[in-house]
């Protein structure tokens, strides 16, 4: 695997924090940190702009998706709002965290705190080519549930 060579500059509020990095040789996400200058208590369905203190410069055809972490999910009930949200290629401001307390109790972000992880990703721009009637498929225009829910093998 090649590795993509991103820019990247810390704002003075994340001194001392370490830059986003893989926490094993095949994790497809990087954490981020929170920045805060001092903690910030999200209460159950409170959420709050959590800064990292990076901004970055990504090459044309990526984006980095900001995603949740599953450990903050399930013990904590701690997601990204927008998940996953895009950083654009052209933006070069600092990247945020919406983060929201699903949960049922109160819920402190410290300075340093994991708070979500980062996934660069290469997309693909589209150019629509506009028709009268779409080609028709198997599934045709069913929709929500029409796959039904269970896949259980029925029994003979």
């Amino acid at each position: 695997m090649t590795a993509l060579s991103v820019s990247i500059t810390t704002l003075p509020h994340a001194e001392g924090l370490t830059l986003p990095d893989y926490a094993t040789e095949q994790a497809a996400g990087m954490d981020l940190c929170a920045a805060v200058t001092a903690d910030v208590t999200l209460a159950p369905g409170q959420r709050a702009l959590i800064p990292t203190g990076l901004a970055i410069a990504l090459p044309p055809g990526y984006e980095a998706q900001v995603r949740p972490r599953s450990g903050l999910a399930l013990k904590n009930g701690i997601t990204v709002l927008n998940s996953p949200g895009t950083v654009d290629a052209d933006y070069r401001g600092e990247i945020g965290v919406i983060l929201a307390n699903c949960g049922t109790e109160p819920f402190i972000v410290t300075r340093g705190m994991r708070v979500a992880q980062m996934v660069i990703a290469a997309y693909t721009r589209v150019s629509w080519s506009q028709v009268s009637e779409l080609p028709t498929s198997a599934r045709g225009t069913g929709g929500f549930g029409s796959t039904g829910t269970s896949n259980l093998k029925s029994a003979s």
